[in-house]
């Protein structure tokens, strides 16, 4: 009856087991490192849809949004960050909004930054995990506005559709729509709670500057 109430609620799969510990029966889903011979296939997945979006950036990160991998295109864009943010393990969220990370390199900070702190304040709510409230709490005392916020937009066309990540790159801004992959039927703890985030570009530009960098 735990785990039907459970799956109803859409309960993640630590917090399942946390409730059947409390009712006093044994946790039923189990939680390997993400090295585990037994995840290597899903591990194997992971590595292939990243290099496979090539020359657009996409990014692994556990329930704690720390970097599990990236690809080469995340890197090119992360030249000139403070060294500190990118010694591991590193927080994709707090490299974000720190005022020493991206920060002020997004055009949009305002908005991008709400969308961020949405996700995470759901998270927490779902979860009641101390680590990740901690980390909310970080985040919202970064500074709202940073020096990119003063130019236009970059992508107008994209309003009350989605919010993109615009993003100032050597002075080139680069237009970004964003979508998370999970896997569909995960039964491991660690596998339930793996994401990948990949950005694609909203325009030609964008695609094109992209490639650009990629072929440079």
């Amino acid at each position: 009856m735990v785990l039907r109430l459970a799956e109803r609620l859409a309960v993640p799969l630590r917090e399942r087991n946390a409730l059947l510990v409390a009712a006093g029966f044994a946790p039923a889903f189990p939680q390997r490192m993400l090295d585990h011979p037994s995840l290597k296939a899903a591990r194997s997945a992971v590595d292939q849809v990243l290099s496979g979006h090539e020359p657009y950036p996409a990014l692994a990160v556990d329930r704690y949004w720390t970097l599990v991998s990236s690809n080469r295109a995340v890197s090119r864009l992360l030249a000139g960050i403070d060294a500190a943010l990118l010694q591991p393990p590193v927080n994709v969220l707090r490299l974000s909004l720190h005022p020493n990370g991206l920060a002020p390199r997004i055009i949009n900070l305002p908005q991008w930054r709400e969308h961020l702190l949405v996700r995470l304040r759901q998270q927490v709510e779902a979860t009641a995990d101390t680590t990740l409230a901690t980390l909310l709490d970080e985040l919202r005392l970064y500074p709202a506005h940073g020096a990119a916020t003063a130019r236009p937009a970059a992508s107008p066309n994209l309003a009350g559709i989605v919010v993109p990540l615009e993003l100032n790159v050597d002075g080139t801004v680069l237009a970004m729509i964003s979508t998370t992959t999970v896997f569909g039927t995960p039964i491991d703890v660690t596998l339930s709670e793996l994401a990948i985030e990949a950005f694609f570009p909203a325009d030609a530009a964008t695609a094109e500057a992209l490639r650009r960098l990629a072929s440079g």
